[in-house]
């Protein structure tokens, strides 16, 4: 016994994260992502097996991903801002209204039913993987950006969603800025930027979202944050997110792209089965 938990029900929990973060580093590494869309179906998965309620299964596989990736987005953020390529007025204009987008995702996580949280993860996954799949760099609203207000309203909006998903708005910052012709390397950095506040806030809000159902979650769990998750699969997803990388070297841009797409879509019917038959 730890802490008044059996020993083995620990040791199932650790193992089954340890082989969840395995496959994790390896899709992220492959697809060339932060991670929280490989993330938060990997726990799904994990907390299913391991008989985790389906009331807070989501909530906690969402706050557990945006802790997970919390390291990641700061070094991403300041490997890119030394290199200059970060958009400042950008971030400025959104940094406020997605923290407050976030905090709308963590109140709607303290009283939503896992449905909704299913429901987003597949209407964005959707909307990413078409982006992908048939777009491609064909979608364009202009050569410059729009007015503050507009800019607001697009933190805001990558904010909650980022936080319904358990993601660090990387993919859907990334699109928001394409559209307005700002190079793909530009719109990562800046990206990169605006995931901090949204992946720092959302883990504090999902922390404090779960405290009320603790009685459901797993064994060292702060609110909807799985400790063990974040202590276990973090270093071993980055461990092995080299070797998805390497086999993703060895395929093209296209191939990947379409490649993510299906994996998004398989996650998206999946959730959706879910929804409907647990």
């Amino acid at each position: 016994m730890i802490f008044g938990v059996p020993l083995s029900e620990l040791l199932w929990l650790a193992l089954a994260i340890i082989v969840g973060g395995v496959i994790t580093g390896l899709l992220a590494g492959l697809f060339g992502i932060g991670g929280g869309a490989v993330i938060v179906p990997v726990l799904y998965e994990v907390f299913r097996i391991l008989d985790v309620p389906d009331a807070v299964r989501m909530q906690l596989c969402v706050g557990t991903s945006l802790a997970i990736i919390v390291p990641t987005t700061i070094q991403s953020y300041l490997t890119h801002r030394a290199k200059g390529l970060v958009v400042p007025g950008v971030l400025r204009l959104w940094a406020l209204p997605a923290v407050l987008g976030v905090v709308c995702g963590a109140a709607i996580a303290y009283f939503a039913p896992a449905a909704v949280f299913k429901i987003a993860f597949v209407v964005i996954a959707t909307f990413i993987a078409t982006k992908f799949l048939f777009a491609g760099d064909r979608w364009n609203l202009g050569t410059d950006l729009p007015g503050p207000l507009p800019m607001r309203l697009y933190g805001f909006i990558i904010g909650l969603t980022s936080s319904l998903m358990g993601v660090s708005g990387g993919s859907l910052s990334n699109i928001a800025l394409t559209l307005y012709s700002k190079s793909i390397h530009q719109a990562v950095a800046t990206s990169a930027g605006l995931g901090v506040p949204i992946t720092i806030v959302g883990t504090l809000g999902y922390i404090l979202a779960g405290l009320h159902d603790h009685a459901l979650l797993p064994p060292f769990s702060l609110g909807f944050v799985s400790l063990i998750g974040v202590v276990i699969m973090a270093p071993v997803s980055s461990f092995a997110a080299p070797y998805g990388a390497r086999l993703a070297h060895r395929l093209s841009r296209r191939t990947l792209e379409i490649a993510f797409s299906i994996f998004l879509l398989l996650i998206s019917a999946r959730f959706l089965v879910s929804i409907f038959y647990g």
